[in-house]
């Protein structure tokens, strides 16, 4: 049933797009000879006739058209005929392209405001985070960390920590020996080895047998996030290069030790570099009783481990007066949209893979489950941020969309003629094909994600 009422939601913010070009094109006086759900792909399951309006639902149900006379080559009305949408003037056939657009945008808003509303409050979008049960060996840092049980996780390595994503991304990437070395933490570390051992030569082999005083303080990474990574709205890329892999095994000998007995095979950079490549601390700020707790280091093990189990609770904010509600729901929208919108650059710039772009099938899915578990109210304000997200891909520049429309729109005004239409339909035709290539794609993702093959 919540599956069911996802597709509900989903099919109504198809409706709604188009019917916002349909209301646009039939206030200018346009005339609309198909209103489609679904795309004209495979078969037709459903047809009908409302005035002069021909409604069709195809099996296809990706996404939704508004077919005008220009569209239809067979089509009886005149060329000059005020009803065609290529004799509107510029402005007015801007209008209608952006009108679904427009409407998705005020779909978006109605549908948190009406949460807002009905429920008097809405999520912030913030968790607090508590420490649960530690399960580390005895002689684990956690353990003498200071640590307890039921503490609220403020920040850890000067992230603020509003999210369980963010608090396990900055452990998982705290890895000993994670592999990556950075150039300023090698400096430290060979400064403090030089010191120590004043006779050595930075890129000479060491001797055989000599022993090796190495420093008790090394320098340590310390990883933390930016607001963006924090948020998941992009990955977090650990800086730095690969360690030598014939370095490796000198790693494991200098693992917590304070002297190393030379093997005559490195030289004290490489040492340098071997203990750069140990520990990272992970530095958290507690909230305990009221008081804030500054805990001592924490050291994830080789896996990223660090032997704690973690508790949530969802932040909600009051909407409980009209001027709440408007306030609320536009802060909501914002961060959301806004959040969504770097995303959608992170994925055009390549720093999120393309593997991880998903589509109605996941988003189905996922909706259905929020309902589960977070009601109606999850449901319509996921439908509310598809919403915004459809208005957004919508208005990129591509041909075959709203905005790829638009974009010629735009050269017709600062040309003073229409672009010729074999061209725009060429140019069309290839960028729809690679649309649906896309969709097949997001599918495959889809499925992938939903059945974790």
């Amino acid at each position: 049933m919540s599956i069911f009422i996802m597709i509900i939601l989903l099919s109504l913010l198809i409706l709604v797009h188009e019917a916002g070009h349909f209301i646009a094109a039939r206030a200018f006086g346009i005339r609309v000879d198909k209103f489609g759900f679904g795309l004209p792909i495979g078969p037709t399951l459903y047809k009908t006739k409302v005035g002069n309006v021909e409604i069709l639902v195809h099996a296809m149900l990706l996404g939704g058209y508004v077919s005008f006379p220009d569209d239809e080559k067979d089509c009886d009305l005149p060329k000059d005929s005020p009803e065609r949408f290529v004799n509107k003037p510029v402005w007015q056939r801007v209008i209608v392209v952006s009108a679904g657009v427009i409407a998705n945008v005020i779909c978006g808003i109605a549908l948190v405001m009406l949460v807002a509303t009905v429920s008097g409050k809405l999520p912030s979008g913030n968790y607090e985070v508590y420490s649960g049960e530690i399960n580390a060996p005895k002689d684990a840092s956690i353990r003498q960390s200071g640590l307890q049980a039921g503490d609220r996780i403020l920040k850890a390595n000067g992230c603020e920590i509003n999210n369980v994503y963010s608090f396990v991304t900055i452990v998982k990437n705290s890895a000993k020996h994670n592999g990556l070395i950075k150039k300023e933490i090698v400096e430290q570390n060979y400064t403090k080895l030089k010191e120590l051992n004043p006779g050595l030569v930075k890129d000479e082999e060491i001797p055989e047998g000599l022993a090796i005083r190495l420093p008790s303080a090394q320098a340590q990474e310390v990883i933390t996030l930016d607001k963006y990574a924090a948020r998941g709205a992009k990955y977090y890329k650990s800086e730095g290069e690969k360690i030598d892999e014939n370095l490796s095994e000198l790693v494991k000998t200098v693992d917590d030790k304070t002297t190393y007995i030379s093997d005559g095979k490195h030289t004290l950079h490489d040492l340098a570099k071997a203990i750069s490549n140990g520990k990272h601390p992970v530095n958290i700020i507690v909230e305990r009783n009221g008081e804030e707790i500054a805990l001592n280091p924490i050291y994830p093990d080789e896996k990223g481990l660090i032997g704690l189990g973690l508790m949530t609770k969802k932040v909600m904010v009051e909407t409980n007066t009209p001027s709440l509600i408007i306030k609320e729901s536009w802060s909501y929208l914002w961060d959301n949209t806004y959040m969504m919108m770097y995303s959608l650059g992170q994925l055009f710039t390549g720093n999120i893979p393309l593997k991880d772009m998903h589509g109605v099938v996941a988003i189905t899915k996922i909706g259905g489950d929020m309902i589960d578990k977070g009601g109606k109210s999850s449901g319509l304000l996921l439908a509310a941020l598809i919403s915004m997200n459809l208005a957004i891909l919508n208005i990129l520049p591509i041909p075959a969309l709203d905005g790829g429309h638009l974009m010629f729109l735009t050269i017709e005004k600062i040309i003073g003629k229409p672009v010729d239409e074999k061209i725009i339909e060429l140019i069309s035709t290839v960028f729809f094909s690679l649309l649906i290539i896309l969709m097949i794609f997001v599918v495959f993702n889809d499925i992938i994600l939903i059945t974790g093959k």
